[in-house]
């Protein structure tokens, strides 16, 4: 079985608007090497459909793109992707899936179908699989903002605390900081 990590950007004040962070190579570099040690990409609807509107187009070429950039963007396009939705069933970006009915037996059958894990990128996802407790390991990039504004990581909040150890925290070069937890085994 492999796990489901829950990986996004957030600002120090809790945002987790893309548009708030930092988005240069070492970011991009730092979400590709993530990428490349996972199975699978799991997204919501919403997520999923924001990232087909763009992504195709830069591993295309159809978008002026520095190199790592570019290389997310093509190994985005090979990767499979997984979507959670109720609202839509089809998904025709390539190697896109749909994962639809009960949500915690799909997530698991897909963890359990892939040793390499999971690498989820939706904030509302991540919210209501935490509240299931599908949730392995947390990796942030905390960004050095604050912006005062939403939408926030949690925002609609969880039934418990998550208690987490700190496994690796990393400065990149931009004041960003990589952090890396894993749920403790005494979360409750």
């Amino acid at each position: 079985m492999g796990l489901l990590i829950f990986s996004t950007n957030v600002t120090l004040d809790g945002c987790v608007d893309h548009r708030a962070g930092i988005a240069d190579e070492e970011t991009h570099a730092f979400f590709t090497r993530l990428m490349d040690e996972s199975g699978a990409m799991l997204w919501g609807r919403v997520t999923y459909e924001m990232m087909e509107d763009f992504w195709p187009a830069v591993a295309r070429g159809e978008v002026e793109a520095p190199p790592a950039i570019r290389e997310w963007a093509v190994k985005l396009e090979a990767k499979p992707k997984y979507v959670v939705s109720s609202k839509r069933s089809d998904f025709p970006w390539t190697n896109s899936h749909h994962i639809a009915g009960d949500l915690r037996t799909g997530v698991q059958n897909l963890k359990d179908a892939t040793p390499a894990g999971v690498l989820l990128g939706s904030i509302k996802l991540a919210a209501a699989l935490d509240r299931l407790d599908l949730i392995d390991e947390y990796k942030f990039l905390v960004h050095p903002r604050i912006v005062g504004h939403g939408p926030t990581l949690y925002e609609g909040g969880l039934p418990s605390a998550r208690h987490l150890e700190l496994i690796s925290a990393t400065p990149l070069s931009d004041g960003v900081v990589a952090m890396h937890y894993r749920r403790s085994p005494t979360t409750a």
